[in-house]
């Protein structure tokens, strides 16, 4: 059963930029990873200050290989000087997909 994995992440206006661009630097850095599935960004658009990082994985051993490897480390990590994170908050919500829909599915 594919779980699903939002990472909650609280961004004073003046750091949406950054974070959108720093996500967008790191393009690629978890799909080819083993049981990942699906990766959205999600910008808040209706006056709250929370991003939703919406990750879907095969299941939950899956996720936690990612977050103990490499993959989910070099993404996290940048070269020298770490830049200030963009975020001021985060909060981690875990669901497992109990029924799924879309265009195509049947």
């Amino acid at each position: 059963m594919s779980v699903v994995k939002i990472n909650v992440l609280t961004v004073p206006a003046e750091q949406r930029e950054v974070l959108e661009q720093r996500f967008a630097a790191r393009a690629g850095a978890v799909e080819n990873s083993d049981g990942f599935e699906w990766f959205e960004l999600l910008r808040p658009v209706d006056g709250t200050d929370q991003y939703l990082v919406y990750t879907r994985w095969r299941d939950e051993e899956s996720y936690l290989a990612w977050m103990e490897g490499g993959p989910m480390k070099a993404a996290h990590q940048g070269g020298g000087e770490r830049p200030k994170p963009a975020a001021t908050g985060s909060e981690l919500w875990s669901f497992e997909v109990v029924q799924s829909a879309g265009a195509g599915r049947e």
